[in-house]
């Protein structure tokens, strides 16, 4: 089993080695050693296994596993690190089932049916006498390891630049990448201390731009104001360079652009997958601050109620990771009406627009909780998400044909798969409008704004690259670089902004660091945590 693995199971490896020839070529010799390893390495993991009752299953299992990851990581070029783990275990089962293919199904049964159909039916395991049976198990674990380290050694030289310079190989050895970080991901937090909760909402005040109000401060006579409703949309895989507004050939945001929005061109996210991109663009911290933090503390969220704002959330994706446990939240097909979901719904997923039909009945559910002081309600779509992008547009919105309509985007052609994708930004940019207009209509009682901001980005066949979640720091610039926009609506010049200097000023370079610090600057929420030189539009606010 262990050669098997390693002849057939690791071709991404093996063809990561092969591409890299040119940068450190490895000879015969090295290349048997590097198998030899490989080999040593998952008899470990196999022998690990080795019980009655248990060693069929997990044999079994690692041999299934091993064949799927692979698949994967040949059809789409995912690596298994921990976040990846970690990201595909909090994916929904819709999700889930996009991804399970004909292909997929093909490729196991080729790949792990044949040795676990001899496992159970060409082999007979009889258990034999249990001190013969650890002594040659232990020497072979021995000579395994002796294998295995003494190989390391050997292979030092020739793979540390590698390794150092390309460090996602190491996630493409199967299926020992894939128990490693599984393991950190879910058995390594079991044997960790939970990081301490700290709040960060003491000290959190309205400021002057809100009327009335115990403890507030009093707006100068005669400028009664109308309190602020801002809608905060968390888009979901969006590229920035396949955005009309920021200048892409194809012009897939007409409707945001007819309502004159204002759009960021050089944003980066915080990650490439929306469990680490969430949490941290709706934390005070920063990028990097957060992936260090030795607390876990409150987000934009909690301040916001804090301060004595109405919160939301609604979700149409596979939840708000977290950011949303403290304030009242739902998921969209869960509170809509039968006759909504029958409309916007399909196959257990529905399109965004869901959700602009329930924006009434969530900004009631927050009067109370408001005070009529002011709201905030949070959109989370499923909006681009992959490898399914054909289900993400509805029929108005497939401007751009033929569309791949397959799960498997690598058997799609480039014009294809283009095409697909670019109708479901022509879907997004029609529920950010539909939302912008809803919005217009509430301004007879509220001061209005919206922003819109996308988690992380998408590979799109770019050098072999498809979907996202790449680790950060060798991640391509598509999975990161994600559009921002503000409609400035009556809330942009309640705070003293210049709608004329922002507009300027698209090409300042941003990152989701400076969401946090804007949302509190354009509602004038002060806290401690605030930082001015943060708050994207500090620049252009009149002081």
């Amino acid at each position: 089993m262990a050669v098997w693995c390693t002849a057939t199971l690791n071709q991404a490896w093996w063809g990561k080695l092969t591409a890299l020839a040119s940068e450190q070529s490895l000879g015969l010799v090295e290349e048997a050693l590097v198998a030899l390893v490989l080999t040593g390495v998952t008899y470990l993991w196999f022998m690990l296994l080795s019980w009655p009752r248990l060693r069929r299953v997990g044999w079994s299992l690692t041999l299934v596993t091993a064949a799927a990851v692979q698949y994967f990581m040949l059809h789409y070029s995912v690596v298994m690190d921990a976040s990846m783990i970690r990201n595909t275990l909090q994916t929904n089962y819709t999700e889930g089932l996009a991804l399970l293919t004909s292909g997929l199904i093909w490729h196991v049964l080729l790949y792990a049916g044949v040795p676990v159909a001899v496992l159970w039916k060409g082999i007979s395991l009889r258990p034999t006498a249990w001190r013969k049976d650890l002594w040659r198990s232990g020497l072979l674990v021995l000579a395994s390891l002796g294998v295995v380290i003494g190989g390391g050694l050997l292979l030092y030289k020739p793979m540390a630049p590698l390794v150092r310079n390309h460090t996602e190989i190491r996630y493409l050895i199967n299926p020992m990448a894939t128990i490693v970080s599984f393991s950190n991901a879910t058995l390594k937090p079991l044997f960790k201390r939970p990081r301490p909760f700290q709040r960060i909402s003491e000290g959190v005040a309205l400021g002057s731009t809100y009327g009335g109000g115990s403890a507030l401060a009093a707006a100068a006579p005669g400028t009664a104001r109308k309190p602020p409703l801002l809608v905060l949309i968390v888009g979901e895989t969006t590229r920035s360079d396949h955005f009309g507004l920021n200048g892409y050939p194809r012009n897939t945001t007409p409707e945001m652009e007819a309502r004159r929005v204002i759009s960021w061109r050089q944003v980066q996210s915080c990650g490439t997958n929306t469990l680490a991109s969430v949490p941290c663009m709706f934390s005070h911290l920063g990028k990097s601050d957060f992936e260090g933090r030795k607390f876990e503390y409150e987000n934009l969220m909690d301040v916001l109620q804090a301060a004595g704002l109405g919160t939301d959330w609604l979700d149409n994706q596979a939840g708000c990771k977290e950011v949303c446990n403290r304030i009242p939240h739902a998921q969209a097909d869960q509170v809509a009406s039968p006759e909504a979901v029958h409309r916007w719904c399909k196959d257990d997923e529905c399109l965004d627009q869901l959700m602009v039909e329930l924006l009434d009945q969530r900004l009631r559910s927050t009067q109370p909780q408001g005070a009529n002081r002011g709201t905030v309600l949070v959109l989370h779509q499923m909006g681009s998400h992959g490898p399914a992008y054909y289900r993400r547009s509805s029929a108005p919105s497939k401007h751009y044909q033929p569309e791949c309509t397959t799960h498997v985007t690598s058997d799609c052609s480039r014009e294809r798969l283009v095409n697909v994708y670019d109708n479901s930004m022509v879907e997004t940019d029609l529920f950010v409008a539909r939302t912008i207009d809803w919005l217009q209509q509430q301004q007879d009682h509220y001061e209005t704004g919206l922003i819109y901001l996308s988690d992380h980005g998408e590979s799109l066949g770019e050098n072999g690259l498809y979907l996202h979640g790449l680790p950060y720091v060798i991640a391509p610039d598509t999975q990161k670089h994600v559009p921002w926009v503000l409609w400035p609506g009556t809330l942009l010049a309640r705070t003293g902004v210049d709608e004329r200097c922002v507009r300027e000023h698209i090409d300042q370079p941003l990152t989701h660091d400076n969401f946090y610090h804007t949302v509190l600057g354009l509602l004038d929420v002060h806290s401690p945590t605030y930082q001015a030189q943060l708050d994207a539009l500090q620049n252009c606010r009149r002081s």
